[in-house]
């Protein structure tokens, strides 16, 4: 159940999208019309991984060291009940995965890896490379097996507290193409993420942030990350933001639906 500043935050959105004929800037444009309204993209193996979750009576215990869950009470918690509150859905996992494809990107950053669904989306061009951080063992552990399953070699799970093991990380100087914040659903974390990771990303480099309206310090962080003087664009689809490092795009600002 969304909660009431949920609601008011989709109700605003809602008034403010806009389509199509309300995109003048030709790489908006065409980013909408080709990977936003492109061709969904689900991968029936990691979909069947999805239902397979969603339906897991298996109890772990999580250290929690985000936001937490407002619908998420205590340490032990079933796989089905993670899987129903932190799993994006498939219409953004896919989206993930054009992005990814449209950038061509080769070093893919995501933190939060939660139980990798995202992370084997994110991991589906042979090419590219995903580093995953998550700071709950019992998590990473689960991650890890379906890593294995899928025989997914080209990921690389980073277990502990994110704020120094991606600290640790970010000391290899090496550009990052796309990055996913979906870890520490904070104010603060989420800023300190950013600031950390805009060292490592270029111009043609993508980042999405996840989760912009799920508080009003989430929506705080957003506003003020599409005000940042290296963001010169962005589009905000409700349940994540993306932003862009492209001086030419004259700070466009757009809220869109998937």
């Amino acid at each position: 159940m969304p909660s009431a500043q949920q609601l008011k935050a989709f109700i605003r959105h809602w008034l403010h999208v806009v389509d199509e004929h309300s995109i003048h800037s030709p790489y908006f444009f065409d980013f909408y019309r080709n990977i936003i309204k492109g061709s969904s993209t689900p991968i029936a193996e990691i979909e069947t991984l999805r239902t397979q979750l969603l339906n897991n009576p298996l109890e772990i215990t999580v250290d929690d060291f985000g936001a937490g869950s407002s619908r998420l009470k205590g340490a032990k918690r079933k796989l089905s009940a993670i899987a129903k509150t932190s799993l994006s859905n498939t219409a953004f996992s896919s989206l993930y995965l054009r992005i990814i494809q449209f950038i061509e990107a080769e070093r893919i950053v995501e933190l939060g890896t939660s139980l990798g669904v995202n992370t084997l989306y994110l991991a589906q061009n042979t090419k590219s490379r995903v580093y995953t951080f998550e700071g709950s063992k019992a998590l990473a552990n689960v991650a890890l097996t379906n890593f294995e399953y899928f025989n997914q070699n080209n990921i690389q799970l980073i277990e502990g507290n994110i704020d120094s093991t991606f600290s640790d990380f970010l000391q290899d100087p090496a550009k990052i193409n796309f990055a996913l914040i979906d870890a520490n659903h904070r104010y603060a974390a989420t800023m300190k993420y950013f600031s950390m990771l805009v060292m490592r990303l270029d111009e043609e480099s993508i980042l999405v942030v996840d989760d912009i309206h799920w508080s009003e310090e989430m929506e705080k962080a957003w506003n003020e990350l599409k005000a940042n003087e290296l963001v010169y664009g962005s589009i905000d689809l409700f349940q994540c933001g993306i932003l862009f490092f492209q001086p030419g795009l004259n700070r466009q600002h757009y809220v869109l639906s998937l």
